[in-house]
């Protein structure tokens, strides 16, 4: 159980590199990151010895977030979330593929966590007959995942929602 102070350092440091991460990159200096949440940068590195330690907290924050956004959001404002969680971390692709191990759990918290979230979003969509239904979870994130290394993701999501709306409500 971690005391409430710490806890209150932690939710400082993981707000303040989310906002550091968005606009510098993930090899910001961690005093950025310490200034921003008004600690030290001793806090820091108490929390997060290593940076791929913040890089994962960071991450699985976000993820959790975004998951958690799907109870109150249409389909449409959901994937809005998804991109800007994938887009605005400038240097988050290349730390997860550099083979640091402490990244390997990952892609599977990431399909774990947001996979159920869009499932339902997309199952309610289906049920209203806004979409067609039987569309997999895991092959729109990982579509999207794509079309974000391109340069308007907003507008290819746009274009692949309605794809998922051709023919909605048809047997």
């Amino acid at each position: 159980m971690v005391r409430a102070d710490a806890q209150r350092n932690i939710d400082a440091l993981l707000d303040a590199a989310m906002t550091v991460f968005t606009t510098s990159g993930v090899d910001a200096p961690a005093k950025q990151i310490a200034d921003l949440a008004g600690l030290g940068v001793g806090t820091v590195y108490r929390h997060f010895p290593q940076r791929s330690d913040l890089i994962v907290a960071v991450l699985r924050h976000e993820i959790d977030a975004c998951a958690e956004s799907a109870q109150a959001s249409t389909l449409d404002e959901w994937f809005r979330g998804y991109v800007a969680l994938l887009r605005t971390k400038p240097g988050f692709a290349s730390a997860l593929h550099s083979g640091d191990p402490a990244f390997a759990a990952l892609p599977g918290y990431f399909m774990q966590t947001l996979g159920p979230a869009l499932a339902s979003l997309l199952d309610a969509a289906a049920a209203a007959g806004e979409i067609r239904a039987g569309t997999d979870p895991e092959d729109l994130l990982y579509a999207v995942a794509l079309l974000c290394q391109g340069k308007h993701p907003e507008r290819m999501v746009a274009l692949l929602l309605d794809g998922l709306r051709y023919r909605a409500g048809t047997p």
